[in-house]
């Protein structure tokens, strides 16, 4: 069976523990979602498929009157992650963002909005800067408790690429600042 991204997403978040679909994709939201991000819509049924090819197991939990499954990962489960891991080849990369998409055709418009454009783009990035600070304690104590050291790693690598664009972002202006106003 060929396994999508969200399906390592899965296997890796089983790996630090049991959860339901609900707390993967909350764990998703405050981790991996910075790099790659998973939604309900491609959790659970690939939650399902897992399931089913015997990667993971699942098990009924009643939780707040409700009905939830909550899933462990299976050896298979776990040799299918750590053969992922280990494989070779090319890494799939990808940057989507809006602001630097705005940012490419701003010559239609003037320096006062290209200045609050990448005003913005650094107002959003000190935002994500300063979540990532705010987790970087969890990913610390994961650490020190559990020898988690990957965790903490990634996310000094978020507040570095953070740190890049803010930074990307301040010399720009200033270029754009002390550049006589050209509009194509």
């Amino acid at each position: 069976m060929e396994l999508s991204k969200t399906s390592y997403v899965i296997l890796g978040m089983l790996r630090l523990g049991r959860r339901t679909g609900y707390e993967i994709k909350s764990l998703v939201d405050v981790s991996t979602r910075h790099f790659w991000a998973a939604s309900y819509g491609q959790i659970y049924p690939e939650l399902k498929r897992l399931e089913d090819s015997g990667m993971i197991t699942g098990e009924a939990e009643a939780q707040g009157g409700r009905q939830r499954r909550a899933f462990t990962l299976t050896p298979l489960g776990e040799e299918a992650l750590e053969a992922w891991i280990a494989s070779g080849g090319s890494l799939h990369i990808e940057l989507r963002h809006e602001g630097m998409l705005r940012f490419f055709f701003a010559d239609a418009t003037g320096q006062d909005e290209q200045v609050e454009l990448l005003n913005t783009i650094r107002r959003e990035h000190e935002a994500v800067r300063e979540q990532l600070t705010d987790i970087r304690g969890g990913a610390e104590a994961a650490h020190i408790e559990r020898g988690e050291r990957f965790p903490l790693m990634t996310v000094d690598f978020g507040i570095a690429y953070q740190d890049f664009i803010v930074n990307w972002c301040l010399d720009t202006e200033r270029k754009i600042s002390e550049s006589p106003e050209k509009r194509s």
